[in-house]
């Protein structure tokens, strides 16, 4: 089943699935973003809207952008802030955004549904400010290591999501080339996940000045 195809189909129980992994980014995303005042921000992969909600509170104008149109209506039913707006687009492509736009680019559990890291590093670049930071939440290679995807399920059969292994050097590695500095990485555990590898890393990145 095709990514765009599977979270369709996954849109309407998404928010009610018991999924360790979504409620650690959300918590993570929050903890770590909280804090923060932009003047605007993108999200790519913004899902149902689970840290959107969060983007509005922190910005004066967020964009949220995902290639799941049921996803895309999940979020807007959900988080009613006026100055959000929510935009379908295919993240593979150049992204509905202007040059040096904006402050933040959030992304979460998305990329290990991108072949190319580059290409997405790329268009981060061109649409933050100098300056301006790139956060990403994924899941842990180490984790994608021992076979896990994204998956659900509908009337007791597993739907597994097609996935890319990013090692941790692919991400740093793609941040440098595309102008990035590492401003912090952290690796994460979900409370059950005693004697398990990190279920989460998170990146932040800012875009070199210069």
């Amino acid at each position: 089943m095709k990514t765009q195809e599977a979270y369709n189909l996954w849109s309407s129980t998404y928010d009610q699935d018991r999924n360790l992994t979504r409620d650690l980014d959300q918590t993570i995303t929050r903890n770590i973003l909280a804090n923060l005042r932009c003047q605007s921000v993108l999200e790519i992969g913004c899902g149902t809207g689970k840290n959107t909600a969060l983007l509005a509170e922190i910005s004066d104008q967020a964009y949220a952008l995902d290639f799941s149109e049921t996803m895309i209506e999940k979020a807007r039913a959900k988080v009613r802030a006026g100055n959000v707006s929510f935009i379908v687009g295919d993240l593979t492509r150049r992204w509905p955004c202007k040059q040096r736009a904006v402050d933040l680019v959030a992304c979460n559990l998305v990329l290990e549904h991108i072949q190319d890291l580059a290409a997405v590093f790329s268009e981060a670049n061109r649409v933050l400010v100098p300056g301006g930071r790139f956060f990403i939440s994924e899941l842990h290679p180490f984790r994608q290591y021992q076979g896990t995807k994204a998956n659900f399920e509908r009337n007791q059969q597993k739907t597994e999501i097609e996935a890319f292994v990013h090692h941790l050097s692919d991400f740093t590695g793609a941040a440098a080339s595309a102008g990035f500095s590492v401003a912090n990485m952290n690796e994460w555990w979900h409370e059950e996940d005693r004697d398990k590898p990190p279920r989460l890393v998170s990146f932040m990145l800012e875009k070199r000045k210069s």
